[in-house]
């Protein structure tokens, strides 16, 4: 699904870019990053072209730490175990907000406008991550119609489930991938493009409230949900 009218369908704020410079709810940027962030984000529209792309597969099997879905798709982690147990069905998704911001951005960088290039790839991935949501969102409304819950989205390289699964999504997308394609080091390009599943089921299964972040001790990570 192609996005039309992009700037109004992925509405950011400044707070929203601010976050991906690691700055938490209270910090003032300086007069000059606030003019950068107001600039791009009246224009940052032109420079992504967002699509996102999502299938349905229903749930094989479920062992301790793997899950086998139609097509013999294996997704190889403790953690997905975990969460698609009490799952029928799963979300399988591709988006990306395409290469025009990230060429950009290397332009900016080449040119020595480091901040101005740092500004825009923030406001890439705050476009990404409003994307993300937008189709999780789908998802959810699509399930619900049926009378059925969807679970948290999780991506491969969040918690045990190694990058390398990668290769299970995409697989299971059957080359539609809205552009996306994987490198050798399962890496996606464009690379403000984010993948990954979303469990089905009934409601009163624990579906929507299993969150592995309430017993990881590893407390700095990034994908941190708690």
């Amino acid at each position: 699904m192609r996005i039309p009218g992009n700037q109004q369908a992925i509405a950011l704020d400044r707070q929203q870019v601010l976050s991906h410079f690691g700055c938490s709810d209270n910090y003032e940027p300086s007069l000059k990053v606030k003019s950068l962030i107001n600039d791009y984000l009246d224009n940052y529209h032109n420079f992504i072209d967002a699509s996102y792309r999502y299938i349905f597969k229903n749930i094989e099997s479920v062992q301790e730490d793997r899950v086998i879905i139609e097509n013999s798709i294996t997704l190889k982690s403790k953690v997905i175990s975990r969460l698609l147990e009490s799952c029928d069905g799963v979300a399988i998704f591709v988006l990306t907000i395409g290469n025009h911001l990230e060429d950009m951005v290397a332009y900016l960088a080449e040119n020595g406008c480091v901040l101005q290039a740092t500004v825009l790839d923030a406001i890439g991935s705050a476009t990404a991550e409003r994307l993300v949501i937008l189709a999780e969102d789908r998802i959810k409304e699509i399930t619900a119609s049926r009378g059925l819950v969807i679970s948290r989205r999780f991506s491969p390289g969040y918690c045990d489930w190694n990058v390398s699964q990668q290769e299970m999504i995409f697989k299971s997308m059957r080359g539609n991938t809205v552009g996306v394609r994987l490198t050798g080091e399962y890496l996606m390009i464009p690379r403000k493009s984010i993948s990954g599943i979303i469990g089905i089921g009934i409601e009163n299964n624990n579906i929507e409230t299993y969150n592995p972040c309430k017993t990881c001790l590893t407390l700095d990570c990034t994908g941190r949900r708690i």
